[in-house]
Parts: C-alpha cells; sequence; structure tokens
C-alpha cells in the first residue's frame, strides 16, 4: 500500500484539539507517528485518548483509542511483513 497525507488529531484533556500530519501506509503507522511527533511538542495522549486519523487521496477518517493501539502492537504479528512493521512502530514509541 503506498504512503498517503494523514493528518491524526485528538483532544487533551484540556480541551485543546492537537494535530500532525504524517505520511504512512497504514492506519497503525499513522497513529505510531503522530504519537511520536506529539511526544516531542509534550502533548502526549492519554491512554483514553480517541485518535482520529484523516487519509488523504481519497479522504477518510478513522478514530481509534490508545487502548486499541497498544493492543495491537502486543498482539502476535499475523505475517511476517506485519512482524516487521510492528517491531519498527514498537521502536519508534520506545525513543
Amino acid at each position: 500500500m503506498p504512503a498517503r497525507a494523514c493528518t491524526v488529531s485528538f483532544t487533551g484533556p484540556d480541551g485543546i484539539r492537537h494535530s500532525v500530519n504524517v505520511q504512512a501506509e497504514t492506519l497503525y503507522e499513522a497513529v505510531v507517528l503522530a504519537i511520536r511527533a506529539f511526544l516531542e511538542h509534550d502533548s502526549r495522549p492519554s491512554a483514553a485518548s480517541q485518535l482520529d486519523v484523516e487519509a488523504r487521496s481519497p479522504g477518510v477518517t478513522h478514530t481509534v483509542s490508545m487502548t486499541k493501539v497498544q493492543t495491537w502492537l502486543a498482539s502476535s504479528a499475523k505475517s511476517p511483513s506485519d512482524k516487521i512493521i510492528k517491531e519498527r512502530l514498537k521502536g519508534l514509541l520506545a525513543s
């Protein structure tokens, strides 16, 4: 799947909406790349946060909970390529 421009956003506990644009091939990659960008700007989503993901060309919006992302990252890989993706994304969150 080709990388798409995605906007990932969430509303913090203070009511402020945070958004970032990333290039990603999958929904979870977009979320993890966004989380990493949010961390760099001291605006980490909480475990209860809902993250909205808008993939453009064509435009599609998804909402993913932080719990769902963490569960997906912790689940077993269904293929070798899935394993590679999960390990890379876990590494991004660990650093």
